[in-house]
């Protein structure tokens, strides 16, 4: 039996799109990287906004379009968020399979295929009940990254309760995997020809504090790696900037390979805005942890996102954002809209914001963020830094010569900027390799290898 799946959202889903890929096989299901020879489609999706949403949906009807005959499972975050209503208003699927207990995907595949459709609730296979978080036996996922690097899911759910945020309602409260079960996915993972484990869940600070009644067990995760052996990065992806553990800044100064970059979602720089999002920080707060960072680890990299069009927000607030934007200086900012997201507290808040009054504010982040980004990025022109490989693209410039693209500490999996290596030998994806950074282009900068 043959499947296609589509991964859609983020790294947190790639990993349960992963997941559900080594229960089917060891369920004998295969894979295949084209929906024409597949009996079953999968389509793995997001629910976190209204624009992901729909996109998820676009997705099973422009398949069921396309491949009338074949049965299509709609799994993931809108899946597990809104059940009942796809199975009764989206006829286009023939199954809805939630996300919080995978080891199901196997009877979802097999009832896609063969159980009768009689009614909307026949097509709801959606466990509320939330196991332990576990691998297939094998523990040997496929992994959807580029060449050299994997995600690591070490939480999930989440305790913060943001105003605006849905996840606690589709991914539940927090469930820590223990360091035992980390620490051995990663040793794996390395002992695999992995060179970055990026660590990953909806707040990495919060890690283990639903074991041990408040305390984040990060640090201690942090010192295991550490004595894992091999050259190899570990990235943190997502911490809170409200629960940061600060004793992994010493952690991170000890040890090379734990790379000093953050993804620190700051949301705001207004007081009052940020006690709307039910948090617990300011912007001078905010501004205080940019600051205790960069002084113990100067080459640290923090990566952030804003959101515009909150309610309630004024034109004051949002110049208080933009004041602690200047200030913050930071490496990397997405910015969104406020979307305005069911069954969370922010649903009812008002007044709301036009949406063209928050695309002109995200508009705005965006464009005063170039030169900051463009700043910070200069920083590394003309030092000697380590490079991951991942893919070959064609040069244009003769049968030998090859444009690779790799990335930097300083450059996160699919958000950030790529290095460009141009170069005659051949570099194997995967892999690090070394050499001089001697010019940027917009958010991406090349590299010239040490031996040329």
């Amino acid at each position: 039996m043959r499947y296609y799946l589509d991964p859609l959202g983020c790294a947190k889903n790639q990993v349960d799109a992963e997941t559900m890929m080594a229960f089917l096989k060891e369920a004998s299901w295969v894979s295949v990287e084209d929906p024409v020879l597949a009996e079953l489609i999968i389509i793995n999706s997001c629910g976190f906004i209204e624009k992901a949403k729909q996109e998820s949906i676009n997705a099973v009807l422009e398949y069921r379009k396309t491949y009338p005959d074949k049965k299509i499972v709609l799994a993931g975050c809108l899946a597990q968020g809104y059940a009942q209503e796809l199975a009764e208003a989206l006829p286009e699927a023939d199954l809805i399979f939630g996300n919080r207990d995978l080891a199901q995907i196997t009877q979802a595949a097999l009832q896609a295929l063969t159980a009768p459709q009689t009614g909307a609730s026949s097509r709801v296979l959606v466990p509320r009940e939330i196991p332990e978080t576990t691998l297939p036996s094998s523990g040997r996922r496929p992994l959807l990254s580029f060449p050299g690097s994997a995600y690591i899911k070490i939480a999930e759910g989440c305790d913060n309760h943001c105003t605006f945020c849905a996840i606690p309602r589709i991914r539940g409260t927090l469930r820590s995997r223990t360091l035992s079960q980390v620490v051995a996915e990663c040793q794996e993972l390395l002992d695999r020809g992995i060179k970055e484990l990026c660590l990953i869940g909806q707040d990495l600070a919060s890690y283990g504090t639903d074991k041990t009644g408040g305390e984040s067990e990060l640090p201690q995760l942090l010192e295991a790696l550490s004595r894992l052996e091999g050259r190899f990065w570990v990235r943190l992806l997502y911490l809170h900037p409200d629960r940061f553990p600060l004793p992994i800044l010493e952690l991170i100064r000890e040890d090379s390979r734990l790379l000093p970059y953050f993804d620190l979602p700051f949301q705001h720089g207004a007081s009052k805005i940020l006690r709307a999002m039910n948090r617990r920080g300011t912007g001078e707060s905010y501004l205080a942890l940019i600051h205790r960072i960069r002084e113990q680890l100067p080459e640290a990299v923090i990566r952030s996102t804003f959101l515009t069009g909150f309610p309630g927000e004024t034109e004051k607030d949002f110049q208080d954002l933009l004041a602690f934007q200047a200030q913050a200086q930071l490496d990397w900012v997405g910015c969104f809209t406020y979307s305005r997201e069911e069954h969370t507290p922010a649903y009812s808040l008002k007044p709301r914001i036009p949406r063209g009054v928050a695309e002109a504010r995200q508009e705005l982040i965006e464009t005063r963020q170039v030169p900051i980004t463009e700043r910070r990025l200069d920083r590394f022109l003309g030092r000697t830094l380590e490079a991951l490989v991942e893919e070959a693209v064609p040069s244009g410039a003769g049968e030998n010569a090859k444009v690779y693209l790799a990335r930097l500490m300083c450059q996160a999996p699919e958000v950030d900027g790529l290095t460009f290596i141009r170069s005659d030998k051949f570099l194997i994806p995967g892999t690090f390799v070394r050499g001089r950074i001697f010019a940027r282009q917009g958010f991406d900068l090349e590299l010239c290898l040490e031996d040329g």
